[in-house]
């Protein structure tokens, strides 16, 4: 993977994730919470989708 798409994965996670933590903390999300015990998909695929983005752009940086 050359590093201009390491880069774009790595930007493209860190959105991700600060999306997923805004939909984690907001108030459909706390609903969701009280009533079912866990947070929306929403939250959960935006969290797991830039986790993976972000560990993936990450690496291919570090690595050559």
């Amino acid at each position: 993977m050359n590093k201009g798409t390491a880069i774009a994965l790595l930007v493209v996670g860190i959105i991700l994730l600060i999306f997923g933590f805004n939909a984690y903390h907001s108030a459909s999300s706390g609903v969701s919470q009280v009533v079912t015990g866990t947070p929306s998909a929403k939250a959960v695929w935006f969290l797991i989708f830039g986790a993976i983005a972000a560990i993936v752009g990450g690496v291919s940086l570090a690595t050559k």
